[in-house]
């Protein structure tokens, strides 16, 4: 994804990219977000082989954001509040590397930003728990298969995973950054 003039890109995985999609498309200032896989040892995989656990890949969200209307470390608090940064390759019953938390960096200054954000997090205790979010450069990002994109909003009807595990999440969103949400 080539950023627009003025955007930032960052890279975040925070369980089944459906549910960081989901959350991070409702907010002012998400300019284009893109699931996929990064991270991992193979190129080009599918997504039945991240499944596997055996690529090291995470599902993740590229993000393209307009700083001028969402911070990063706006995005990082809506990031930390819709995900549980404390369990290690788990987010509720999805289990393995691929569904671990992570914040992939674009920049040094976006490294020390997430870093400091985490400490901040971690000093004010914040979470019952030490957070385990790994923090790496970003590498190659794969664009997961069209299905993927924009899951959410397609399947919600038709998925009870959307219903039981990501409505919560939206609507978590909702009450706790209503000032964020986009029209």
């Amino acid at each position: 994804m080539e950023n627009h003039k003025n955007t930032e890109i960052i890279t975040l995985a925070g369980g089944c990219f459906w549910c960081t999609e989901a959350v991070l498309k409702r907010l002012k200032g998400v300019v284009k977000l893109q699931s996929g896989y990064t991270g991992g040892k193979i190129s080009n995989p599918t997504y039945r082989e991240v499944c596997s656990g055996l690529t090291g890949h995470a599902e993740a969200v590229l993000v393209e954001f307009d700083p001028a209307q969402i911070s990063a470390d706006t995005l990082l608090a809506v990031f930390f509040t819709t995900h549980d940064p404390t369990t290690l390759n788990r987010q509720g019953a999805d289990i393995g590397t691929q569904y671990r938390s992570a914040v992939y960096y674009h920049s040094e200054a976006q490294k020390n930003a997430v870093l400091d954000f985490i400490a901040g997090l971690e000093k004010d205790g914040v979470f019952e728990s030490k957070i385990v979010t790994e923090v790496s450069p970003a590498t190659v990002f794969y664009a997961a298969e069209d299905y993927h994109q924009n899951y959410y909003d397609q399947n919600r009807e038709q998925n009870s995973y959307c219903t039981a595990v990501i409505d919560p999440k939206v609507n978590k969103l909702r009450k706790t950054f209503a000032h964020l949400l986009s029209a």
